[in-house]
């Protein structure tokens, strides 16, 4: 299976091209561009022509953009700035062929408070974007999301993170053209739930794609897979039963810590080949060769 790196914490420091040329240095054969700084697409002037230099460098390099993320931001940014941009952002998603792209739900006041009325929102937002996807041929992947109590501090469920509820959302909107389950495994554990249990709720057909990155169930941490407490090989395990046909895909940002410029080319290359060892041995379990 392929495995990818995001772009997302490097971008800001070296630029997207750079970015993605280390990362293609490092040993991954795909890439998940991470719409979020200033200097990403389409946030930047000029970047359709960007995103053409960005699609000739995945040519010239023989990698993939496998997936996306859409920008965020809390709710009156979401509202106000990030829903405007998303013909541009789904524009550039099929400049570069990229498949799936996360974009995040509405969370709008406290999930606890009215956790139906959220999941109607969220409806009929996905909904409403759906015709944007369609039109440039990539899918809207539908991300388990946490929440701090507003109490006690502590995070616990919002949108889908229950999988039952990001399964019940998915078929709702019932489109399979449009749609698919981005299960970003690291909140499944903050939600005090495990990753392999969840995995094997949403099946192989309706997961579209991952974030993996580490955490200690208590904090969100997005570090390299192996550096906290999350089990992965049975998560490796669980994606080889369901016959996941998606990319293994990095969300572990936080690894980079406090490593200077110099050193990250090295952080890299042990990064891919981590995801690369955990890639494997989800094929293994698929397979058992």
């Amino acid at each position: 299976m392929l495995f990818a790196q995001y772009t997302g914490h490097l971008t800001k420091r070296f630029g997207v091209e750079a970015t993605v040329n280390m990362i293609a240095d490092a040993g991954f054969p795909a890439v998940d561009i991470t719409m979020l700084e200033n200097v990403d697409p389409p946030f930047c002037d000029d970047w359709r022509k960007l995103a053409y230099r960005l699609k000739a460098i995945a040519n010239e390099r023989g990698i993939t953009y496998i997936q996306a993320h859409a920008p965020v931001g809390k709710w009156d940014y979401y509202i106000e700035n990030v829903i405007p941009m998303l013909p541009d952002v789904f524009e550039c998603a099929g400049i570069l062929g990229i498949p799936n792209i996360v974009v995040h739900p509405i969370m709008r006041g406290y999930y606890y408070d009215d956790k139906d009325k959220m999941f109607a929102e969220n409806i009929e937002f996905y909904k409403s974007i759906a015709p944007l996807a369609k039109k440039n041929g990539v899918k809207i992947a539908l991300e388990n999301m946490w929440q701090r109590h507003r109490v006690t501090g502590h995070i616990g469920d919002c949108v889908g993170a229950d999988p039952r509820e990001l399964v019940k959302l998915y078929e709702t909107l019932d489109d399979s053209e449009a749609f698919s389950i981005c299960l970003d495994i690291g909140h499944v554990a903050l939600c005090g739930r495990e990753p392999e249990d969840a995995i094997r709720i949403i099946g192989g057909e309706r997961l579209g794609c991952i974030h993996a990155h580490d955490v200690d169930y208590e904090n969100d941490l997005h570090v390299l897979p192996g550096l906290s407490k999350i089990n992965w090989d049975k998560v490796c395990r669980a994606l080889g039963e369901v016959d996941y046909k998606g990319c293994f895909t990095l969300e572990a940002g936080k690894t980079y810590g406090n490593f200077e410029d110099p050193q990250i080319p090295s952080v890299l290359k042990f990064m891919a080949e981590t995801t690369k060892y955990l890639a494997d041995k989800v094929d293994f379990y698929r397979t058992g060769i």
